[in-house]
């Protein structure tokens, strides 16, 4: 009977939508049916009244107010059904990653983009790196890939050290089971550390942890100070050849590999997800499109290294602070009833550092909280830039799916014998022609040679992001 319960829990669908409670939705939609009278009441007065002595300015003061009047309408519209969505992580693992079976979960890629490291510290960037890399998700299935468009070898060298601090981070969080996973925020947590933990070595290997996070602070703070006073001859690396990168607008490409299969093993012997360093080739007289193009590079050095068909990219001031985040963008990705029809899941943004109150709204609540979950309500969310999953097949260029056509009717009023006549005169019409033997094996080799290419050719990817909006996304909470 247990088996029975397992195999239908397996079947139901992996999440499902959370209206907003009616108490709390309704005096909003009323508030809004108010102001919407109260504007119609006083466009009328501005209409029935008009002022003659100033009739143009008149005009162009009405064209205005309706056209903010317009804009305010608009932006009602998603604050009208909110919804929040609900994720089931236990019927995932029952279906998809079965305890003591290989797990099934579909590869992910995660892109962490960075320009100049005076600007962005390379001790976030790190924390950003070391919070991919512990999350709850396969380790063979995950990689990172950052971009450095700025070419420093700062931020190269600071990669080398994350990597090796993330061979003792890494086992100690999925040891631990700790949130959140980037070090700096998990060490400044004014919590009582010890709930919840039942294993005594735990406070001697998190003060261990603690020192070593603090002797890593002090190596990559040695490298930002040495950064500061450029050499006249430029960057040279440790086997004494330049730099590549010490010409920041014209230089070669530049890829590394530091974690992964081939990049060492964790201190417990455990492999390590992939981290990659990306520095995609710019030349002088041409347009790099910033951002989006150092996000077009990473998708195509991902899709020969990794081909994952699931990327998650964030900026390097973001950390991932839910280590389950990645396994909650499967429920909606890899669900067998609406999985296919998803572009992309977003996620909000949470702010650190902010006072209580939060006066100066740094929070963002009502464009996070509000509109993106009227938006999800009427189709899906907008992409904020950041902390979002794609689906590789939409970035590159592939249509939205279509509606299947309902089955033609056909008309029962003619007689059988009619229709006998009209099967039978079609026949006589009909002639057979045969094609000659060459034509049919040339057909028959070239629809193999069309079966053989690719389904994912790097020749077809695009430098737009074509397509990202025709299908529906979800605002995951």
């Amino acid at each position: 009977k247990k088996m029975y319960i397992l195999m239908d829990e397996a079947r139901q669908p992996l999440s499902r939508k959370v209206p907003i409670p009616s108490s709390l939705i309704n005096p909003y939609r009323m508030i809004i049916v108010i102001r919407l009278v109260i504007v119609c009441l006083f466009f009328h007065y501005r209409v029935m009244h008009p002022v003659h002595d100033a009739f143009v300015l008149w005009l162009i003061s009405v064209i205005c107010e309706i056209w903010f009047a317009m804009s305010w309408i608009l932006d009602q519209f998603p604050k009208w059904f909110p919804i929040e969505r609900e994720t089931y992580l236990d019927r995932l693992t029952l279906r998809f990653d079965k305890e003591g079976q290989p797990s099934q979960l579909a590869p992910v890629d995660f892109f962490v983009s960075t320009v100049d490291p005076a600007k962005e510290p390379p001790l976030v960037t790190a924390n950003t790196i070391l919070s991919i890399l512990a999350v709850d998700y396969p380790v063979d299935k995950l990689s990172c890939y950052v971009s450095d468009d700025g070419a420093a070898m700062l931020t190269f060298e600071g990669l080398s050290e994350t990597s090796e601090f993330a061979k003792k981070w890494v086992p100690f969080c999925k040891k631990y089971s700790i949130e959140p996973r980037a070090p700096e925020w998990y060490f400044q947590q004014k919590i009582d550390y010890l709930k919840d933990k039942v294993v005594p070595n735990f406070v001697r290997d998190r003060r261990a942890m603690k020192r070593e996070y603090e002797e890593f602070k002090i190596r990559i703070n040695a490298l930002v100070a040495k950064a500061q006073k450029v050499p006249e001859e430029g960057w040279t690396m440790q086997d004494g050849t330049p730099w590549p990168g010490n010409n920041v607008r014209d230089h070669p490409g530049m890829i590394q590999v530091f974690l992964g299969q081939s990049g060492g093993l964790d201190v417990e012997g455990n492999e390590l997800p992939r981290l990659v360093y990306v520095s995609r080739e710019k030349r002088p007289g041409y347009n790099h499109h910033k951002k989006a193009g150092a996000m077009n590079a990473l998708v195509r050095v991902s899709a020969v290294l990794t081909n994952a068909p699931y990327m998650l990219n964030l900026d390097c001031d973001h950390y991932v602070n839910n280590s389950k985040a990645v396994k909650e963008a499967m429920c909606f990705m890899m669900d067998p009833l609406v999985g296919k029809k998803v572009c992309y899941v977003q996620f909000p943004q949470r702010f650190d550092s902010i006072d209580r109150h939060d006066r100066y709204a740094n929070k963002n609540v009502v464009f996070f909280d509000i509109n993106m979950k009227g938006l999800d309500g009427i189709q899906g969310p907008i992409y904020v830039g950041t902390g979002c999953v794609f689906r590789r097949q939409a970035l590159y260029g592939y249509d939205a799916p279509k509606t299947k056509k309902p089955p033609s009717r056909t008309c029962n009023c003619w007689p059988k014998w009619c229709v006998c006549c009209f099967c039978f005169g079609n026949r006589k019409n009909k002639k057979k022609v045969t094609k000659p033997k060459t034509e049919k094996k040339k057909r028959l080799f070239f629809k193999k040679e069309e079966n053989q290419s690719p389904a994912y050719a790097l020749s077809e990817i695009d430098e737009a992001a074509a397509g990202i909006t025709q299908l529906p996304a979800f605002w995951l909470f």
